[in-house]
C-alpha cells in the first residue's frame, strides 16, 4: 500500500467533515430507516442506533480532532548506531488493512474510518444489518470524499455480508485482512475468534466492578454508583456489579439508601445471600453465570465481600477485564487495590464512564481494547500503527 502525505490525508478529512455537514438530512433520512425497521426490544441496541444532529455533529467533532493530530506513521521509535558503522532506525508503520465488526452504531462507521485512514490503513466496516441504510449514507460520503482527493474507494469499505457469509470470509478472507477488532457482546466476540483465521483484538465486553471501602464517602459513592450504572446504559464502560464492604458504619441503612437510589432509576438489583436478609424483596443472584455478565441494562449485583482483598480476587475472576473502580479514603489500600485488579482501566472515587478515548485524551477511538496484546484500553490513532526496522549499512555482513 502507497503511503499517503500527511498534506492528502488531511485534505480527505476536510472533505469528509464538509460532505457531513453538507448531506446532514440524508443521513438522517437512513437512520430513520433503520430506527422504523427496528423493534426497540433491546434498549441499549436502540440508543446505539440513533442519529440525530448532535451525533452528527460528535462525527465531525471526531474528524477534526484526528486531523488536528500528528500523523501517526513514520515516527522514529529507536536509533542505534553500532561500533561497526551499521546504523538501525525502529519507526512507526501502517497495519495495512483492519477489519472491524460491530453493532447499531453508525458514528463508528465514521470513527473507525478517520483513524484507520490517517493512520494509512485500510477498513472493512461490517456493520449490524439493524444499521444498513445509515452506513450506506456515511460510507458513501466517505468515497466522495477520497474520489475528490483522486484517491480509490478502496481505503474505506463497507461489507453486506450475512452471518454464515461473514462467517465464510472470516476463515478464507478474499483480501489480506492484518486485524481484527470485533466491537460488540460476547456472543459477537466469541463468534469472531471462533471463526477468524486473522488475529483478533477483542473490544467491547464490559461487566465493570466498583468496590466500596468502609472507609469511603457514602454519599460520593452513592453518586459516583450511580452514574456509572445510569448514564449510558448501551455502553461498554457502565457498571454492572457493586461490591460492598461489611464493616461499612450502619451498613443495613446504607443499603436501604443504595437500594432506594438505584430504584429511583429503576435499576433492577439481584443480591447475594447476605444482602437478601437486609433487602429481602429483591432477587438472589441464583447462578454464578450472571457474575461473568455484562448487563447492558438498567440492572445491577450488589453483593458484600470481607475487604478490599476478596474484592480484588472476585474481580479478577469475573470481570471482563475493562473497568473497574475502589471508593476508599484509604490511599495506600487504593493504591494496592488499582495494581492487583487486572483491569484496562482502574479507577480511585471515581466513575467507570471515563473510560473513553475522547474523555481520557486519545480523541476518537476505535475500540476499548480488553487485550493486552497489543494495546489495552482505547485504541486511538497512536495505536493503529506497528512498527518497522531500517536497517542502512555498507556492505556489512555478519560474522
Amino acid at each position: 500500500m502507497n503511503l499517503l502525505t500527511t498534506d492528502i490525508k488531511n485534505k480527505v478529512l476536510d472533505n469528509v467533515m464538509q460532505l457531513l455537514d453538507e448531506r446532514r438530512a440524508e443521513i438522517l433520512k437512513a437512520n430513520q430507516k433503520d430506527l422504523d425497521a427496528f423493534t426497540k426490544d433491546d434498549k441499549a441496541m436502540y440508543d446505539r442506533l440513533v442519529v440525530n444532529d448532535k451525533k452528527v455533529d460528535g462525527m465531525i467533532q471526531a474528524v477534526r480532532e484526528v486531523q488536528q493530530k500528528d500523523d501517526p506513521v513514520g515516527k522514529v521509535i529507536s536509533e542505534v548506531d553500532r561500533n561497526d558503522g551499521l546504523r538501525i532506525i525502529n519507526k512507526t508503520a501502517p497495519f495495512g488493512t483492519i477489519m472491524i465488526i460491530y453493532e447499531s452504531r453508525p458514528d463508528v462507521t465514521v470513527e473507525a474510518a478517520v483513524l484507520a485512514f490517517k493512520a494509512n490503513n485500510k477498513i472493512l466496516l461490517k456493520g449490524g444489518k439493524e444499521a444498513i441504510h445509515s452506513n450506506e449514507a456515511l460510507v458513501d460520503i466517505w468515497h466522495e470524499a477520497l474520489r475528490m482527493n483522486g484517491l480509490s474507494e478502496d481505503y474505506v469499505k463497507l461489507l453486506k455480508l450475512k452471518r454464515e457469509e461473514t462467517q465464510a470470509f472470516l476463515k478464507n478472507p478474499t483480501e489480506p485482512i492484518d486485524l481484527i477488532v470485533p466491537r460488540g457482546g460476547e456472543r459477537l466476540i466469541q463468534f469472531v475468534k471462533e471463526h477468524s483465521s486473522c488475529p483478533v483484538l477483542v473490544s467491547g465486553r464490559g461487566n465493570n466492578f466498583i468496590y466500596v471501602d468502609h472507609t469511603a464517602d457514602w454519599e460520593q459513592s452513592i453518586k459516583v454508583i450511580l452514574n456509572a450504572k445510569t448514564d449510558k446504559i448501551s455502553a461498554c464502560n457502565a457498571l454492572d456489579k457493586i461490591l460492598l464492604d461489611k464493616r461499612i458504619p450502619d451498613l443495613d441503612k446504607k443499603l436501604v439508601h443504595l437500594q432506594k437510589a438505584l430504584h429511583e432509576f429503576e435499576v433492577e438489583l439481584l443480591v447475594d445471600q447476605q444482602v437478601k436478609e437486609i433487602l429481602n424483596n429483591e432477587a438472589v443472584i441464583e447462578n454464578e453465570d450472571t457474575w461473568y455478565e455484562e448487563f447492558l441494562a438498567l440492572k445491577a449485583c450488589v453483593a458484600l465481600v470481607s475487604d478490599e482483598m476478596e474484592a480484588i480476587e472476585k474481580i479478577n475472576k469475573y470481570s471482563g477485564g475493562h473497568s473497574s473502580a475502589i471508593m476508599t479514603t484509604d490511599q495506600r489500600k487504593a493504591e494496592t487495590f488499582m495494581e492487583q485488579v487486572d483491569s484496562g482501566a482502574v479507577y480511585h472515587n471515581a466513575s467507570t464512564r471515563f473510560t473513553d478515548g475522547g474523555q481520557m485524551g486519545v480523541g476518537a477511538e476505535l475500540a476499548i481494547s480488553t487485550d493486552k496484546l497489543h494495546h489495552r484500553g482505547p485504541l486511538g490513532l497512536e495505536q493503529l500503527v506497528t512498527n518497522k526496522y531500517y536497517v542502512y549499512g555498507q556492505g556489512h555482513v555478519r560474522v
